[in-house]
């Protein structure tokens, strides 16, 4: 959660006198490094819970703002996306049952969340990406209107100067582009916050680093998104490409805004923010409020607005945070790696073996850059993402091996240890690696149920009942309590029925076409109907726009007229398209596109988003939804 309170208009003078605070902020952190005055022996854990709205059809709500005034609790809050929110947790002091009462306190947050908007017809769902979130979600009319938010969105797409491009490949592959960061709102987490002194943040800090990879590999539970099977933890992919400010034509190394970082932290905090400040624009700015120094002179504690605010728009995977508390300014490792969900029980057993990890990894490793190089852990943090407990790992000094292997053999020893040592109840050490111990054995992961499932559902229904059908069952299987390694697969009966899959023409169209160009022959249009027992092919140009369309009726018409003098495989497609065809958006809904078919008589209908051709519906696409009628009559 980021400062809200920004200046609207963000530019010349305004820019550089923002500046020259987040500099004198950084000087006054300094200082209070040099002296003694971060807080120290104080060990405190906390965490943010992002969630999904959805409606009565599981489909995305972007009611936001409905919800918040519904609940009306200070714990939450809003993400970018109208249809999330965010829960923040009280801190706890480590130790005990600090992870039993954050769960308890998230348990309850989320609970008295779900009974405020139930009556008004909404539900929340904690997972990394939303099964059924389609891309007509992803529009700036479902931004939430805040000025951060809407002032963050200018100014990152000013700087990359197009589009964003997304490009991920796994077992599917997704490209496509979009005009805003929105795509950003596809993802939700669970951020896990450790406090640290500020001698033993370098070491702690590179200890996060290094476990992000493992951390990935069994924690994994986004392996989808507009239903392509892409990475095991996709999350990590798309948000570093859709907040990615970068011009695609720059010519030499530029970091990018999300990031796992190059290079191990030497000797403080202070060399991160310094980077950060080198190296990213400010985007945003707001009212500095006194000067830090001076603060610092009188005795008192800066807030450091400045340096926070500038600091919440570097998405560091693993990112150092400065705060107050009780009047006591301290460092925090905030681990941005972690997916929402599967269920509660899973999230805080996740927070609970990363702080294990982390303190375990400690007490054996004074500098664990001494054993490990950062290549490897960078490495280790793509292929967790990516493949999940399939990952090979380069653990401390070279040592290879899987995944599973390093989380069972080594890692959770070390978090035994690490929540021994500080003072952790044997219960919930027990409970909490219980819960890692038994996904990994599994191999239950919550991205490996939803791809399971996913697959047995296969040939049954639409895509989007599919889909619909995973975000379902990931609600009611959350609310069960159970943790994801004992879920039952999703059915698609658990979708809620046909009719609310069948709204929008982007849950049914047909998305894998054969186009042709202006400049093909004709013949080839006329092979493609053959071969694919089509008679519509949409014709395109390099950049995938809709230029025209090529009728079976089209060219029975040139075949009966035939061009004795220039035979019909010389001509070309630019001949014989019709130049103007209907089209429709992907959020058109199904009674739109079958009236706009009967008045036009038009035998299909281009699907178009931003001028470019996404998918086609014909006759053929509505003979699901005949039957689904039919049957409900007959069952009358």
């Amino acid at each position: 959660m980021g400062e809200q309170k920004v200046d609207a208009e963000f530019a010349g003078p305004d820019r550089r006198r923002f500046m020259r605070a987040i500099l004198r902020d950084l000087q006054a952190l300094e200082a209070m490094l040099s002296n003694g005055l971060i807080e120290e022996g104080v060990r405190r854990v906390g965490a943010e819970q992002e969630v999904f709205l959805v409606d009565r059809h599981w489909h995305p709500a972007p009611a936001s703002l409905k919800a918040l005034e519904l609940v009306n609790d200070p714990h939450f809050t809003t993400e970018l996306g109208l249809f999330q929110l965010e829960c923040n947790l009280d801190p706890q002091l480590f130790g005990g049952d600090c992870f039993r009462r954050m769960e308890h306190q998230l348990s309850g947050l989320l609970g008295q969340l779900r009974r405020a908007i139930g009556p008004a017809g909404l539900e929340i769902v904690l997972t990394g990406i939303l099964p059924s979130l389609r891309r007509s979600d992803l529009g700036l009319e479902n931004m939430v209107p805040n000025p951060r938010y809407q002032m963050l969105n200018r100014a990152m797409t000013a700087l990359r100067g197009q589009d964003y491009e997304i490009a991920i490949e796994g077992a599917d592959e997704l490209r496509l582009k979009h005009d805003s960061v929105m795509v950003e709102a596809c993802n939700t987490s669970f951020q896990v916050h450790l406090q640290s002194g500020a001698a033993e943040f370098p070491n702690l800090y590179n200890i996060a680093q290094a476990l992000a990879g493992p951390l990935l590999s069994c924690c994994s539970n986004s392996p989808l998104l507009f239903g392509r099977r892409l990475w095991t933890e996709t999350r990590i992919a798309l948000f570093e490409q859709a907040v990615d400010t970068r011009s695609p034509n720059h010519e030499r190394d530029v970091q990018a805004r999300v990031s796992f970082g190059d290079r191990w932290l030497r000797r403080s905090v202070v060399e991160i923010y310094r980077e950060d400040v080198a190296r990213f624009r400010t985007l945003v700015g707001g009212e500095s409020g006194e000067d830090p120094m001076a603060i610092l002179e009188r005795g008192g504690v800066p807030e450091l607005r400045s340096l926070r605010l500038h600091n919440g728009t570097v998405y560091r995977w693993n990112r150092a945070c400065y705060g107050v508390t009780d009047g006591k300014p301290h460092l925090r490792i905030e681990n941005r790696v972690l997916p929402s969900g599967p269920s509660v029980t899973d999230e805080v057993a996740n927070g609970a073996f990363w702080y294990g990890c982390m303190l375990g990894l400690a007490a054996k490793h004074e500098d664990i850059t001494k054993v490990m190089e950062f290549e490897h852990a960078r490495a280790n943090f793509t292929t967790g993402a990516r493949y999940g407990l399939g990952a090979p790992m380069i653990w401390l000094d070279g040592e290879e091996m899987s995944a599973p292997h390093l989380v069972l053999d080594h890692l959770l020893p070390l978090a035994e240890a690490g929540l021994r040592s500080g003072g952790v109840d044997d219960a919930d050490r027990e409970r909490y690696l219980g819960v890692i111990e038994r996904r990994v054995r599994t191999g239950r992961t919550g991205a490996r149920w939803l791809l399971f499932s996913l697959a047995q559902m296969k040939g049954h229904g639409t895509a989007a009942e599919r889909l619909t059908a995973l975000t379902s069952a990931t609600a009611a299987r959350q609310q069960s309590g159970a943790t994801v390694e004992s879920w039952e697969p999703a059915q698609r009966v658990e979708a809620g029925g046909w009719k609310h899959n069948y709204v929008h023409i982007e849950q049914y169209m047909s998305t894998d076409l054969y186009t042709v160009q202006e400049d093909d022959p004709v013949e080839l249009a006329a092979n493609l109907m053959q071969w694919h027992g089509i008679r519509h092919v949409p014709v395109e140009d390099q950049e995938h726009r809709l230029v025209g369309l090529v009728s079976y009726r089209s060219l029975l018409r040139l075949l009966t007229a035939q061009d004795a003098a220039r035979g019909a495989d010389a001509i070309p497609v630019s001949e014989v398209m019709h130049r103007d065809p209907f089209t429709v958006a992907p959020g058109t809904t199904t009674m739109r596109a079958i009236e706009l078919m009967n008045t036009h008589k038009v035998g299909c209908l281009p699907v178009v988003h931003r001028g470019r051709l996404v998918g086609m519906i014909t006759p053929g696409d509505f003979a699901d939804i005949a039957s689904q009628l039919l049957k409900q009559k007959l069952a009358e």
